[in-house]
């Protein structure tokens, strides 16, 4: 299996203090906001345990499918345009927590009286939530589509014998041909990390994953027992643990391109292989979205629709699957990469 922790060669952009400084910065906010949790429920033990319940929820919640096919397809995006951003996941899990942490305190501050307000909101901002998870993974699908044919054409000459160089292949995956100025809007619809707040947000407010509703459920039934500002511990616990792994996520899809960055055709056929994993999940994925949503939104019955529901259902396990299917992507790729002799055009391109 290729060095998945591997960079790729320093071109001085401050990569390495970036990542250092955000995992660093990680690391302190999620030891910060236990100490909060540990002082504000000491003595008692059944809070502390809602607390890691909490926690475990937001850790849990970053590997839902949506949120994996989503900061993977960006940061390759990214990548391709001659970034390495740090950040992609980050940025995601902040906008996916920010309606979080208002929800949850909301309802625990008024947990009685918005409670029909919130069923009525919910509703409607599943639609939207949904619609906007699901249109937003086939915008990137099509433009990773569109790299996927550069590239393909581009490997088939370089197989008959055709040089290589670095630039014809940032060229491609940079977008300067035809195809690529059509659909431009397209490609430039996320261009830095920071974008990914936003389209967090906007996944979020469907909160239609157990993870989420659960956390409202504990921060109301919490209200009771202790202050106002000690209800923000569990969306704040649940935000941590769900940044922490969201952030490492984007990170070891940057390290994944180390193996490839060692020489043109490499990085070619890398880019042509994982490109191809990254369009098919994102269509499956926003696929299954918007199945779901018609299946909800028009009362659908059925085997096919129950087993549609029931994928919609169980996001977190597709996201361990997608996970899976990466790391394979990845040893594949390296396996036929050498099987087929292809190590033996980096002496020619």
């Amino acid at each position: 299996m290729p060095n998945s922790l591997q960079m790729p060669p320093s071109r001085g952009d401050g990569f390495r203090a970036r990542l250092i400084a955000v995992l660093s910065a990680l690391v302190i906010a999620n030891l910060l906001v236990w100490i909060w949790a540990l002082t504000a429920f000491a003595g008692q033990s059944v809070l502390i345990g809602t607390a890691l319940l909490a926690y475990t929820l937001g850790l849990r919640h970053a590997l839902d499918a949506d949120h994996i096919a989503a900061i993977d397809n960006v940061t390759r995006k990214l990548m391709q345009d001659g970034q390495r951003p740090v950040a992609v996941g980050l940025f995601f899990a902040l906008g996916h927590s920010a309606v979080v942490l208002i929800a949850s305190v909301a309802i625990a501050l008024a947990a009685t009286s918005l409670t029909d307000r919130f069923t009525a909101y919910r509703d409607i901002g599943g639609v939207i939530g949904t619609s906007a998870s699901a249109l937003f993974l086939f915008v990137i699908a099509i433009s990773n589509l569109i790299v996927l044919f550069g590239l393909y054409r581009a490997f088939r000459r370089v197989r008959h014998g055709a040089p290589l160089h670095e630039d014809d292949i940032d060229a491609l995956l940079q977008q300067r041909g035809w195809l690529a100025r059509l659909f431009r809007p397209l490609f430039r619809f996320v261009s830095q990390s920071w974008h990914l707040f936003p389209i967090g947000f906007l996944f979020a407010l469907g909160f239609e994953t157990a993870s989420e509703i659960s956390l409202f459920g504990l921060s109301a039934q919490a209200s009771s027992h202790v202050s106002s500002w000690s209800i923000l511990i569990f969306p704040v616990l649940f935000t941590a643990g769900m940044t922490l792994i969201d952030t490492l996520d984007g990170v070891l899809m940057i390290g994944a391109y180390g193996w490839a960055y060692r020489n043109p055709v490499r990085k070619l056929f890398y880019n042509m292989t994982i490109t191809s994993v990254s369009v098919l999940v994102a269509l499956v994925i926003g696929g299954i979205e918007t199945l779901g949503l018609m299946a909800g939104h028009f009362g659908l019955e059925g085997r096919f629709w129950d087993w549609v529901t029931a994928l919609n259902e169980n996001f977190g396990a597709l996201g361990y699957c997608i996970v899976a299917l990466f790391v394979a992507s990845w040893t594949i790729s390296f396996v036929i990469y050498r099987l087929n002799g292809y190590h033996r055009l980096d002496e020619t391109a």
